[in-house]
Parts: C-alpha cells; structure tokens; sequence
C-alpha cells in the first residue's frame, strides 16, 4: 500500500511539474485519395462510378503541448477544418459537393527528437462534422455519418516562437453520403464514398 502511495505521490509530482505551452495554428490541407460517386438508382448499363474533384482546404486551431519525462510530450489540439470534393453530375450537369465543416481533436504523443526544436508525433483524430444536408437543385444530400475517427502522425520545427509543422491524417472510417433527386416520378440516388486522407502543412505561433 505504501509502494502504491509513494508511486502516486511521484506521477503527481511530474505532472505538477511538467512544462506547458499553447501554441496558434493554421495548416493547409491537401486530400490525397480519389472520392467515388457512383450512380446506383439506374442500370447496369447506364450507371456510372467516377471520381470527384479534390478541393484544397485549410483549418485554424490551439495546440497545447505538455512535457514529460524522458523527451516524450502529449499534445491535444483543437482545430475547425474545412475542405470538400466536387463533382459533375453528367446527366443533369448539376454540381454536387461533399463539404466538410468540422471540429477535430487529435490527442497526439510526441518524442523530442532535437530538445524543442525537433519533434515527431503520432496519435488519434477525432471529428464531429458540422456540414448539414445540402440541396443541389433537385438532388437533396443525405450525410450518413457526423462522427469518425482517424489518426495522424508527423513533426515539427520550432524556431523561436515560430512553428513549422508537417503531418499526415489517414481515417479508420469511411465517409458515404447519398445525393437523391426525384423528378417526375424517377429517382436518381447517386452514393458518395470516400476515406478522407490529407496532408497538412502549417504554421503556429508559441504563445
């Protein structure tokens, strides 16, 4: 009981004094995979399955990155992200786009690579999509997830107070969307499927 007392008392401690510091980032984002729109209401021989337009995005957020023992740090962030893909319906010639609007919290553990000005990191990425369904004339999109998880991983550069990072997002989950029209009688549903990967490179200032 003592040993499991003193252990505590010890972990305590480190976290009461482990250094932390907030950071301001804003990072580019890049979408690295093909999107599939895939006609599913017609048939076999006047269906389609074509990939989408990729369209850069951005987000802006805090990360916070506390120290801890033997170079390793944990940083939690906070981010509102942005991007989307584009795609032509080539029947009715409508543009349809999947947006996403979302809040991302990566919890990420890193390992001081070069003291402070060197790190590399790695960990999950959770997102709450905040885009609602959209009309696109006579197509209505239904979104069938708000909530997916993924992970990330990459490095960072510290000069100064000025940060300079890098890094990957993959996602464990698929995001699939459908677009329905239903004109006269006929419905058109045309399925959205993407796995959302990204390369993001940013700026951040160290507060």
């Amino acid at each position: 009981m003592k040993q499991i007392f003193s252990l505590a008392l010890i972990g305590i401690s480190e976290l009461a004094c482990a250094q932390l510091t907030l950071s301001a980032k804003a990072n580019a984002l890049f979408p690295t995979n093909s999107s599939s729109w895939k006609d599913i209401s017609n048939t076999a021989s006047s269906a389609y399955d074509q990939s989408g337009k990729n369209i850069a995005g951005f987000n802006v957020g805090l990360s916070a990155k506390i120290s801890l023992p033997t170079s390793l740090f944990l940083m939690p962030e906070i981010y509102y992200t942005t991007f989307k893909n584009s795609f032509t319906e080539p029947v009715t010639n409508v543009k349809l786009e999947a947006k996403y609007n979302r809040v991302d919290v990566p919890v990420l553990v890193g390992y001081n690579v070069l003291g402070e000005t060197l790190g590399v990191f790695v960990g999950p990425v959770a997102s709450y999509n905040l885009s609602k369904d959209d009309q696109f004339q006579d197509f209505k999109e239904n979104a069938q997830k708000q909530f997916t998880v993924g992970y990330q991983f990459g490095a960072q550069v510290q000069i100064s107070k000025l940060i300079l990072n890098a890094r990957y997002e993959g996602a464990f989950s698929q995001d699939q969307r459908k677009f329905i029209s239903n004109v006269a009688g006929k419905q058109t549903t045309i399925r959205y499927d993407n796995r959302p990967n990204l390369v993001l490179i940013g700026l951040g200032y160290k507060f």
